[in-house]
């Protein structure tokens, strides 16, 4: 038996047209936005426009019908260019607008499925606080029933596309109880935005993605109807385990792009750049570290797609997940990091695309599960952890 690991014709149109998309129209602007800090509603809306939004989802709530491989592999090309409208595709996507799509009821779905699958809003996630970092079961925000509302206390913080003109909802994991044994009953809960009570705070001052919404969120006696519940209460815990398990395809994905959009940009700069009367990529310690770059989003790609195919054919991935997301995040910082290399004085301008990748890397390894935390999962997945 043989393995064809050839993308269909369908995945192939998509993945010529992200990656059109990505060197048209992102690439030649996305530069200005990121050195401005500054959020890029055109590209943005323009993603909506392509049905990026909706990619994995059915076409009865606007989607178009797709999967988590169609996502990943927009996902891959986008960040190829840039990873600030790559993470803001798929928070999005995987973060904003897939729990509702798996644990939001009907009515739910209907009324905010189909505007989060066209971009006309944003969706995000309200799951990390101050104090908890990886321990996202410590969660101390809590929901509470007052006659037919919860009323929310808390704070969230490090919260992609929470505080854009777009964004319409933030879905909130809070306490809403207590199990026999103490440990919180943990429920997810959609507060709209503009709610009184609810504060979204400035953008932060972050190190990379700078044309990517990322906030700290405060929710003082928030009161939303009890129909705002995603799911069943007190399964909120459980429920963002498995938005995590898909979210970490997705970052694999992201991270992948970005890997090979450093080879991209070296290969082309080791051509045009002389030194000594000859390009640099005729010295054999240039070409090995282009091979080597290669090599690893390669082995990136593979992980990635080999994840996202078991997640689409309905087998366990979680395992396959993590390797994925850990091994592409790591290859993605070195990646960046020989880039800037063979770029020398240049890559350390942040005229060069390259500059950009990697102040954007060092966070694929932190968000959604730190290596080491992926670290943790894979060994529980082997039987020793």
């Amino acid at each position: 038996m043989s393995l064809d690991h050839r993308l269909p014709d369908e995945l192939e149109e998509l993945r010529r047209t992200v990656e059109a998309f990505a060197h048209d129209v992102v690439a030649p602007q996305i530069g200005e936005y990121y050195e401005q800090h500054a959020f890029p509603y055109p590209i943005v809306r323009e993603m909506g426009r392509m049905g990026l939004f909706g990619l994995p989802f059915p076409e009865e709530y606007g989607g178009m019908g797709g999967d988590y491989l169609a996502l990943g592999i927009a996902l891959e090309e986008l960040a190829r260019v840039d990873s600030s409208v790559a993470i803001t595709l798929e928070a999005g996507v995987s973060l904003g607008a897939m729990p509702l799509y798996l644990f939001g009821t009907e009515e739910q779905k209907r009324e905010w499925l189909p505007k989060l699958c066209t971009g006309e809003v944003l969706g995000a996630f309200g799951l990390t606080e101050p104090d908890g970092g990886s321990d996202a079961g410590g969660t101390r925000t809590t929901a509470v029933r007052d006659g037919d509302s919860w009323v929310i206390n808390g704070s969230k913080c490090f919260i992609t596309n929470s505080g854009t003109d777009l964004t319409g909802l933030v879905t909130v994991t809070a306490v809403t109880g207590r199990k026999p044994d103490g440990r919180p009953e943990i429920s997810a809960i959609i507060v709209p935005s503009g709610t009184p009570g609810f504060t979204v705070a400035a953008p932060y001052s972050k190190v990379g993605w700078n044309a990517s919404d990322t906030r700290e969120l405060s929710f003082t006696d928030v009161r939303v109807p009890l129909a705002n519940l995603v799911g069943e209460e007190g399964r909120g815990y459980a429920q963002f385990l498995r938005i995590l398990d898909e979210g970490r395809i997705a970052i694999a994905a992201l991270a992948t792009g970005l890997a090979q959009g450093c080879v991209d940009e070296s290969v082309k700069y080791a051509r045009e750049r002389h030194a000594f009367g000859k390009p640099i990529g005729s010295n054999q310690a240039i070409q090995f570290k282009l091979a080597d770059m290669e090599m690893r989003a390669y082995t990136a790609r593979l992980a990635w797609r080999d994840a996202a195919s078991r997640m689409v054919r309905g087998e366990r991935f979680k395992k396959e997940a993590a390797l994925a997301k850990l091994y592409s995040s790591e290859i993605a910082v070195t990646n960046a990091r020989e880039a800037t290399q063979i770029h020398g004085g240049y890559g350390f301008m942040n005229e060069y695309p390259v500059a950009r990748m990697w102040r954007d890397s060092k966070i694929l390894e932190i968000g959604e599960g730190t290596s080491e935390v992926q670290r943790m999962l894979i060994a529980r997945e082997l039987g020793v952890g």
